[in-house]
């Protein structure tokens, strides 16, 4: 995936989980040597829509630490997991300096839908100021990236432009 963006030369965001930042600090750090942003997603991506506020503030701390120690900046966005926000959340977000990070195109590339229904999804559905979810890690994500393959360079062509938040 770091190939195929960096052959666009386009930066993204990585919205990375705390366990897999301190499992692959190498990672975090070449990612973020590569010119990309690495925000926060928790540390093991629960459910954060029902947690107190010392919880949601354990998760997103001990995340920051790993991913600050894996060589990325200290992140300034945070994404739910799931999508999952609730008033605390949002709160827990606004006293750490983190503005929250959603999406508006997702094709469920986690699922494996197959690399032509993520295509689809990406193309159909993207205009002016979408942001496009996309999954790197937590199994085979082959597909992901042959669906990145393809429609990278189609939204280039259309005269798109990818920038960070």
């Amino acid at each position: 995936m770091l190939a195929l963006l960096a052959q666009y030369k386009i930066a993204a965001t990585f919205c990375m989980i705390g366990q897999n930042a301190a499992q692959h600090a190498s990672l975090v750090a070449e990612v973020s040597a590569a010119g990309h942003l690495v925000a926060n997603h928790t540390w093991d991506h629960p459910d954060l829509s029902r947690m107190s506020e010392a919880r949601v503030t354990a998760e997103i701390e001990r995340a920051n630490d790993a991913i600050t120690k894996g060589g990325a900046r200290q992140p300034v966005l945070f994404r739910a997991p799931g999508g999952n926000w609730s008033p605390t959340v949002f709160s827990v977000c606004a006293k750490m300096g983190l503005r929250p990070l959603d999406w508006s195109v997702d094709p469920r590339d986690w699922s494996r839908p197959g690399t032509d229904h993520i295509v689809q999804t990406v193309m159909g559905h993207t205009h002016t100021g979408s942001i496009i979810l996309e999954h790197d890690g937590g199994g085979d994500r082959s597909q992901t990236v042959a669906a990145l393959r393809r429609f990278l360079p189609q939204l280039l062509e259309a005269g798109y432009h990818f920038v960070q938040p």
